[in-house]
């Protein structure tokens, strides 16, 4: 069997884009936190998937079969990156510019695109949860992508 160091390793050599995923809580508050492990699934319909660490502080707003956004964060936004991957950070949205988007599920500005989803299904995967969501509206801008790799930010040549 593998060991989970010899495990991260090798997926630390998989080079991947960045995103944020936001959603509310049951008041309403805006919550969100960087994922890498985002994937198209199909294109009829239209859904992705994002992987969600269960022990993460946001998990259960996920679960709840509510909307969320897949913000794919572009060249530059690694600080921005860095506060929604912080287990230490209370209020995420303090630095970062929004704007609610019709079912009150914050948007973030610069993003090289936003996809706007339903939770349609999840599945438990080891310490991990997998929810597919049915993307309702996309929008998208030119630029380059923030892109991960080795525990590093990087940027397209």
């Amino acid at each position: 069997m593998v060991s989970e160091e010899q495990f991260k390793s090798a997926l630390g050599r998989f080079a991947s884009g960045v995103t944020i995923v936001t959603t509310t809580d049951e008041s309403n508050n805006p919550v969100g936190l960087t994922v890498t492990a985002f994937a198209s699934v199909s294109l009829r319909p239209p859904l992705v998937l994002v992987c969600i660490d269960k022990g993460a502080n946001t998990h259960s707003w996920f679960s709840l079969k509510s909307p969320f956004v897949v913000n794919i964060l572009a060249e530059g936004q690694d600080a921005i990156s860095s506060v929604f991957a912080s287990k230490s950070v209370e209020n995420r949205f303090a630095e970062v510019r929004y704007k609610l988007n019709q079912h009150k599920v914050p948007v973030l500005d610069g993003c090289l695109a936003s996809l706007e989803c339903q939770v349609g299904s999840f599945y438990e995967a080891g310490d991990h949860t997998i929810f597919v969501g049915a993307v309702l509206d996309a929008t998208v801008r030119d630029g380059k992508p923030l892109l991960y790799f080795a525990n590093q930010y990087g940027r397209l040549a």
